[in-house]
């Protein structure tokens, strides 16, 4: 008997909302789709809001998945900047919760660890992982899109739903068990 879930990964946003939804067939990822709501022509916060509220809601009644990630707001010296994101956040968070999706929220040092194994990685560092775990032909031009996949991602990994399997003690041992999977 085959499993199935849908994880709807988001980086909240009010310029740029990243996502990502994944399917999860027999522990297995598989990408739906990666993209980016641009909310840089609006001027007005409020409705920068409504329209992440919005195309939230049109993500769940489109993909209808069974969890949500979301990325939380980190820490910076703009309090402005911090505020106005949080209220991103928590609109794409009412959303989910409107549909009673449950909702998981990690740090982005959280997500970094689980797709790199380095909570400092770039933001690059991260796309590329990702490109390679889940063979995507090319990278978008912004990278906020990637850090909402790289939240679904994240969730997975921290839901019990993989089996570790290989533990490797360093790069060294890594490519020694993984010739196959390195690039030369």
């Amino acid at each position: 008997m085959s499993s199935e879930k849908i994880i709807l990964g988001i980086d909240p946003g009010t310029t740029i909302m990243g996502f990502g939804l994944i399917k999860i067939v027999d522990k297995k990822m598989e990408l739906i789709q990666l993209n980016e709501l641009s909310l840089k022509k609006y001027d007005d916060h409020y409705v920068k809001l409504k329209i992440i509220f919005e195309r939230t809601i049109h993500l769940i009644e489109t993909y209808h998945p069974d969890e949500i990630a979301i990325e939380a707001p980190f820490f910076g010296k703009n309090v402005q900047s911090m505020l106005k994101l949080g209220r991103a956040q928590g609109v794409a968070m009412a959303a989910g919760l409107s549909r009673e999706i449950p909702i998981t929220e990690y740090s982005p040092k959280k997500i970094k660890m689980a797709i790199t194994g380095n909570g400092n990685a770039s933001k690059e560092q991260v796309a590329k992982m990702l490109q390679s775990l889940l063979k995507l032909k090319t990278l978008p031009k912004n990278l906020d899109s990637t850090d909402g996949l790289a939240a679904a991602v994240c969730h997975f990994y921290n839901s019990g739903n993989v089996s570790v399997g290989k533990s490797y003690t360093g790069w060294g041992a890594f490519v020694k068990q993984n010739g196959d999977r390195v690039k030369k």
